[in-house]
């Protein structure tokens, strides 16, 4: 399925918009997934909220990846620490 093909879907009379089981599977949604709407000249965007902590650890394994990070003792040498008992 292309998501960005153009789906209807009707708003019920409690203000609800239900996604499509089509679109929930592509977008691996769950139940109790958190989504943003962003209000856009034109209509409404609908974007999924992304766990910091998860944003935190792809960052962190990124870094890690490209050789941007610093091992803890590296650190602790630098300044002078010391936890040796």
């Amino acid at each position: 399925m292309s998501i960005l093909k153009p789906i209807s879907v009707r708003l019920d009379d409690k203000g609800r918009l239900t996604l499509p089981r089509s679109v929930r599977e592509a977008l691996h949604a769950q139940p109790g997934d958190v989504f943003f709407l962003q209000p856009e000249e034109d209509g409404v965007r609908i974007v999924r909220a992304e766990n910091p902590f998860d944003a935190l650890a792809n960052e962190a394994i990124r870094e890690d990846g490209v050789g941007e990070t610093i091992a803890l003792d590296d650190i602790l040498k630098r300044e002078g620490i010391s936890i040796d008992e």
